[in-house]
């Protein structure tokens, strides 16, 4: 790997938690700012256009992040703790 950096990167120990979480976070923007250079493998590409072809097909059966989301929340509250 050139240019391989320190793990952590110096001085990432001495930020706060959530100085942390918003450095990780920058750096993911950073990376999802250039999503053409990222490597896909051909697996999962297939994988995308065989999901995609099978929405196509039936578009109805897609339901909104908004309602998955609220019916994962609400199963999770439901557990036993």
């Amino acid at each position: 790997m050139p240019n391989a950096l320190a793990i952590p990167p110096p001085g990432f120990d001495d930020l706060s938690p959530d100085e942390k979480v918003r450095y990780v976070g920058a750096l993911w923007d950073r990376i999802a700012d250039n999503q053409q250079d990222l490597p896909i493998s051909d697996e999962l590409r297939d994988l995308l256009h065989s999901r995609l072809a099978a929405h196509q097909a039936n578009p109805a059966a897609a339901r909104p992040w908004s309602e998955v989301r609220r019916e994962i929340e609400r199963e999770l509250s439901e557990r036993p703790r």
